[in-house]
């Protein structure tokens, strides 16, 4: 085989390898029902069920990382504390041996049947439950021909004199395998292909246990590098989780190398005693690495807390973010209850909302990095709630409701969607401020090579504009009165909700004209004026959003069918808007 060839070999079998681990991974999801995230969420009340939850959801997804980004979203959104999932990250590094463990089975021989059984059940089965099986196997297949392929293009290697060179450099200079395992590691985006390559390699005896040992701790720091990826530009706690995971594995592997010798030796010993393949000893090595660097630094969690706060420093806050409380079954036994459980979590959800909007009005005012991460964390939050009750009152659906059950579940569902849709709204002012922010930065960089002055003071031009200050207002205002309309059936308060709206389809208007005229008259930068109608844009279609509720509230009153596409609501005679905006800008009460 030419050089070219072991290449193109080596390649096609790593690629089909790592589709293997992702497709198999999924598949494992889709039969746990997609509720890993859940298990994380509620399983970690002790720093033990942190572990185990850490454990189960890695060896349900085949990956650490996916298990750790999990954490690090949750550490984000305020379901999950620090120390929680510090826990889970131990977990998850104990999780990531299943995979090394079933290549050490070597069920190379039957890769291509495996295949062949997964794709059958894939592509002639409507089930979802057998497609899942079919998706499992498949990805198992996958995962043993591309072990196959890559072992028949690595076969040469144990001749190549260049080659024994380096592994037994490695063998002599442990840290220099640390960090092969790492920069693989880091390159293959798995930690589980590190390993398998590592087993291939020992099974042909291209490499001692001595010189596969330190690559196969390094192959734990590479690892990592998603959690990092994960955590950037997200909030301080979030940052922090992916520096505890860069610890954990850091340490472990600084233990452990420098007790080399005598860990090599406890291998053989029991690789011996229980007659282990060359591929399982390198699995058994893993899991051993990882058990036993659980059970040293796991009596060590707040100590490492503590060093992970000093390594990223800045407040931590605590937005009183808590988790979704739905019961299912309650659903079967009292439609009514399961409605009204639902219901209370909607209007929690509007609470993240209305705190998100404030936290993005703060931004646009003074651009502290705090403000940014709090809208961030309760983005995370609003989508979790999203994604729960969705999955809640569709179950709700499903069982026997009167007509009156029916419509409020019908209700619910569509404020589910209305206030998802306004946290989105909040995201988008987030990054139209970064934006203008970026723009101004290469302006002032510009000048200063220029040697010219901008035209325009982004301090007093843009971030204080007073007829957004009011636009922000009278938004917050119909969110918290919608919140009040859903608790407390309030119908004054929905009739001045939609007398509000027109106040705020003026100040929209006038914003535009505005910013338009200043733009024809050369005052100003044209970026700024494109932020302006667009932050007034989002707020708009936020505050349209929660007419919803008040139009489905005036429709029961008023005897209207509730349909937010085409309702129309005439003001009842006599009634008047609690203010409007006069003809120059200026608020009329």
């Amino acid at each position: 085989m030419s050089y070219q060839e072991m290449l193109f070999t080596f390649l096609g079998g790593l690629g089909i390898f790592l589709f293997g681990i992702k497709y198999l991974g999924d598949g494992l999801q889709k039969a746990a029902g997609n509720r890993l995230r859940e298990i994380l969420n509620r399983f970690t009340s002790t720093p033990f069920r942190a572990v185990l939850a850490g454990i189960i959801v890695t060896g349900l997804i085949q990956s650490s990382s996916g298990t750790t980004v999990l954490a690090v979203g949750l550490v984000s959104a305020g379901f999950m504390t620090l120390r929680q999932a510090i826990g889970v990250i131990m977990g998850a590094n104990v999780g990531t041996t299943v995979t090394a463990f079933i290549i050490g089975f070597n069920l190379s021989a039957y890769a291509l049947p495996i295949i062949g059984a997964g794709a059958i059940l894939l592509f002639f089965s409507k089930r979802t439950s057998l497609q899942s099986i079919g998706q499992i196997l498949f990805g198992f297949g996958a995962l043993f021909y591309g072990l196959k392929l890559m072992g028949t293009a690595m076969d040469p290697l144990k001749d190549l004199p260049q080659f024994n060179q380096l592994m037994l450099s490695v063998a002599d200079y442990p840290v220099l395998g640390v960090g092969i395992g790492t920069l693989l590691t880091m390159v293959l985006q798995s930690s589980s292909a590190t390993i398998g390559i590592l087993q291939q390699l020992y099974m042909q005896g291209s490499v001692t246990l001595t010189a596969a040992l330190p690559i196969l701790f390094g192959d734990n720091i590479g690892t990592t590098i998603t959690a990092i990826i994960a955590c950037l530009g997200a909030s301080v706690s979030a940052k922090r989780t992916a520096a505890s995971h860069v610890i954990f594995n850091l340490v472990g592997a600084i233990i452990f190398t420098l007790l080399l010798s005598p860990f090599t030796k406890l291998v053989m010993l029991f690789a011996n005693s229980l007659g282990l393949n060359p591929a399982m000893q390198i699995a058994f090595a893993h899991g051993l690495f990882n058990m036993s660097n659980l059970a040293i630094q796991f009596w060590f969690i707040p100590q490492i807390e503590m060093l992970v706060k000093k390594i990223v420093p800045g407040s931590e806050k605590n937005l009183n973010i808590r988790s979704v409380t739905l019961s299912e079954p309650i659903i079967h036994t009292s439609s009514v209850m399961a409605i009204e459980q639902a219901k209370g979590e909607v209007i929690q959800m509007g609470r993240y909302v209305l705190s998100s909007v404030k936290s993005a009005r703060k931004y646009y005012n003074d651009t502290k990095e705090e403000w940014r991460d709090d809208v961030l964390q309760y983005e995370d939050a609003i989508n979790q709630c999203d994604i729960e009750l969705t999955e809640y009152l569709v179950k709700i659906s499903a069982t026997v409701l009167t007509p009156l059950e029916s419509q409020e579940q019908a209700m619910l569902l569509e404020f589910t969607k209305d206030f998802e849709r306004i946290g989105d709204h909040s995201m988008n002012i987030i990054r139209y401020v970064e934006e203008s922010i970026a723009l101004e930065e290469k302006q002032r960089a510009k000048d200063k090579r220029n040697r010219t002055k901008s035209n325009s003071n982004r301090e007093t031009f843009l971030l204080h504009d007073e007829h957004l200050e009011l636009l922000f207002d009278k938004v917050l205002k119909n969110i918290r009165d919608a919140l009040q309309v859903l608790e407390n059936d309030d119908i004054e308060l929905a009739q001045k909700m939609l007398d509000r709206e027109e106040n705020i389809n003026e100040l929209v208007e006038l914003l535009r004209k505005k910013y338009i005229r200043l733009m024809t008259k050369g005052e100003g930068r044209a970026a700024d004026g494109v932020l302006l109608i667009d932050i007034s844009s989002n707020l708009e279609r936020s505050s349209d959003r929660t007419l919803h509720i008040a139009k489905y509230f005036l429709g029961n009153k008023y005897n209207f069918k509730y349909d937010t596409s085409n309702f129309h609501y005439e003001k009842p005679e006599g009634e008047t808007s609690d203010d409007s905006i006069g003809d120059n800008g200026e608020v009329l009460d």
